[in-house]
């Protein structure tokens, strides 16, 4: 298990990576901790399924066809329950 967790290849520009620390960061300051969730899942979603998308969609569909659609269908999933998840309120 850690040595696949060794091996895996991250490569988000530095930049990136700094602009979410300092927005998360301001939003954890002025007390948003739901704004400093949501920026952190934006960035998350956009690495994994924008900033990568021709790696997924290239080496996903050698492993299986419907590889890309359960991978996409997923991220849509949980993007559903996150806006669920924001907008209900406990009283």
């Amino acid at each position: 298990m850690v040595e696949f967790i060794s091996s895996v290849k991250f490569c988000a520009p530095f930049y990136q990576i700094a602009l979410l620390l300092g927005l998360s960061t301001l939003a954890l300051i002025f007390g948003n901790p739901k704004i400093a969730l949501l920026i952190n899942y934006l960035f998350t979603l956009y690495w994994a399924y924008i900033f990568d998308r021709a790696y997924i969609l290239e080496a996903g569909t050698k492993h299986s066809p419907i590889f890309p659609w359960l991978y996409f269908g997923f991220g849509f999933a949980v993007f559903l329950l996150a806006i669920v998840g924001f907008l209900s309120k406990k009283d």
